[in-house]
């Protein structure tokens, strides 16, 4: 039996192992002067170096060994490929987690109720065209697209705005060929409402809607307010909004439970014509019930609109005590 830390051999190769006193010790060096950390973890570090890099620099220290050795080593002393998470806020809001109880607290009360709970979001605007998109997907030969992603070569251009209904596990994409305006997003709930949601829900006594801060669903645009004021007028249902606070839009859940089985769906595929994206859309499922439905709105929206002068001088709105800005209720009426 060999003594432990020489190498061993299998097959007529040497295996190295970190064992080996100069080779844990020059591999560990090599690690130690070409790492980054994380601030907030001191035991968590990572080395921009790749394998190949880090075999170059043990031959110069005198303990050569190939770049699959290198990468198993690596795991031996704890160094694992990870992806980066998003999971870091950019800001520290005030009244953060008290906005948050209050999402939960309203959730709690319409989840055993006959209303929905329909989070809403707008998705990555994409070209129509022969632009790259990331992902693989199955082809027989090289699939060519445009070197540069310049929108003037496009053949249109695509808004997908979401609506994710919590209670039902149903997803609902409606693609705009124009704009990402409040007037669309609120015109993407109509049309939802119309199709799917007044059959679903036919007892429905309200709606809560949980959305971001911000885009076309921005909880300090007035002409937001109003245009789902007008949306409500027209379905003659009040509909309860509750906004997610600042650098949280990560937790709404059309961002977790929705879009990511779209963007796989969508993984490599070349968006050259409206069709293409509307069959990808009927692939969004997913073993737990998740289904999809879509539907494409071709009206031409208008930038930079105002709220009216009318609406402002009675502003119907009903806030609540509680964090106004970002809890209020939204009810039929003649204003």
């Amino acid at each position: 039996m060999k003594p432990k830390g020489e190498s061993e051999k299998k097959g007529g190769r040497k295996k190295a192992s970190v064992a080996c006193p100069d080779l844990e010790t020059n591999l560990r060096q090599v690690v130690a002067d070409h790492t980054a950390g994380d601030p907030m973890r001191e035991d968590v570090v990572w080395t921009y170096l790749s394998s190949t890099e880090i075999a170059g620099q043990l031959e110069r220290l005198g303990t050569p060994i190939g770049p699959d050795t290198v990468r198993r080593l690596l795991e031996e002393l704890g160094f694992h490929k990870r992806q980066a998470e998003k999971t870091k806020t950019m800001g520290d809001t005030p009244f953060r987690n008290e906005q948050f109880e209050n999402i939960a607290q309203l959730k709690q009360r319409y989840v055993h109720s006959p209303n929905p709970i329909i989070s809403m979001d707008t998705k990555k605007k994409e070209l129509l065209g022969e632009f790259f998109r990331a992902g693989d997907a199955w082809s027989s030969g090289a699939n060519g697209t445009f070197d540069h992603d310049f929108p003037s070569y496009a053949d249109g251009k695509l808004v997908p705005h979401g609506l994710y209904d919590i209670k039902r596990n149903v997803g609902h994409i409606t693609l705009g060929t124009s704009r990402d305006t409040s007037q669309f997003a609120c015109d993407s709930f109509h049309l939802w409402w119309q199709r799917h949601g007044v059959r679903t829900y036919p007892k429905a006594k309200s709606i809560l809607l949980l959305c971001d801060g911000g885009g076309s669903n921005n909880c300090r645009h007035h002409i937001f307010k109003e245009d789902l004021q007008r949306l409500v007028n027209r379905i003659e249902i009040p509909i309860r909004v509750a906004h997610y606070p600042p650098h949280c839009s990560k937790y709404n859940p059309i961002e977790h439970r929705l879009f990511p089985h779209v963007t796989r769906a969508w993984s490599g595929v070349i968006f050259r014509t409206l069709e293409i994206v509307t069959t990808c859309l009927r692939r969004v499922w997913t073993r737990t019930g998740l289904k999809v439905t879509y539907a494409v709105l071709d009206k031409v929206y208008q930038l930079k609109r105002q709220a009216s002068d009318r609406f402002l001088e009675s502003y119907p709105i009903r806030f609540d005590k509680l964090l106004p800005d970002w809890n209020y209720t939204v009810v039929p009426t003649d204003y």
